[in-house]
This record gives C-alpha cells, structure tokens and sequence, in this order.
C-alpha cells in the first residue's frame, strides 16, 4: 500500500465512530497523514439547501467536538467540517475527490432490516463511488445487541 497521505472519516453520532477515529489516528501517525473528520447534515427538498437547522447543527457539533477528544486522547490531531446537502452517501465522495484523499474510513452500525443484516444506503453507495480506498469497520454484533436490550 502507498504512503497514506489524507484520510477522510465520516461522523454520525454512532458509538462505532470513536473506533473509526481511534483507528484513524493509528493509521494516520505512521505517514503523519492529515485527517478530516466529517459530519453532513441531510437537508430535506422541502427546505434550501443553506438552511440554519439549528437542533441539527447543534448535535453535528456536539459529535464533532467528540471525534476531537477521541484524537485528542489519541495524540492525533484531526481538522473537521460540517457539511451540508441532500444526499449523505454523494457529499462524502464530493469531500473525498476533492480533498484527494487516499482512503475513507467509515464506522457502520451493525442493522438489522426484515431480519437480515443491512448496510442501509449511505455505505453501498459511498463504496460504490468513492475515487479512493474505503475501509468500512463495522460495529461488532455484541454491541449492537446490547444498544437493543
């Protein structure tokens, strides 16, 4: 694998997230690669896509100053940014080409849908068209179990 020169790291507000920054940063130290941690507010059509969502911000923040602690703790320094558009999945790889980034790290829930396990549709898509590498940690099933009880 080439040298790791910019990462790209997705935030949401999961519990899994604080592995993908940990994670991140360990990765991260060995080439001192720049990382960006990222969170995208889903603006509905109804509303203009500049939209002040003042309870969404609020939270993005929140989950952002989180994914700086974990950094922090993690001796990694991370840069982060708060987006917003219509579709998840399309601005992260609009973020990833155009921040050239070599890999995207994303933390995924472990779901459940009709009783199969299911990605939802932000990771297949990002997967499906990111410009780089994408490594996809997902959340072990005993946590996902135990979030349900």
């Amino acid at each position: 694998m080439e040298q790791l020169r910019r990462a790209l790291v997705p935030v949401n507000g999961d519990d899994v997230d604080i592995e993908a920054v940990q994670f991140a940063c360990s990765v991260a130290r060995r080439s001192k690669a720049k990382i960006y941690v990222i969170y995208v507010i889903e603006v509905k059509r109804a509303l203009p896509l500049d939209a002040e969502i003042t309870s969404d911000v609020a939270r993005a923040e929140q989950i952002l100053s989180r994914a700086e602690r974990v950094a922090e703790e993690a001796s990694y320094e991370v840069e982060t940014d708060l987006l917003q558009a219509r579709e998840v999945g399309s601005a992260l790889v609009e973020e990833a080409a155009e921040r050239d980034v070599d890999v995207i790290i994303m933390g995924a829930r472990y779901k459940r849908r009709f009783g199969e396990f299911h990605l939802g549709t932000t990771v297949p898509y990002v997967l499906k068209n990111a410009p780089c590498r994408v490594w996809v940690m997902r959340e072990a099933i005993s946590s996902a179990r135990s979030r349900q009880d």
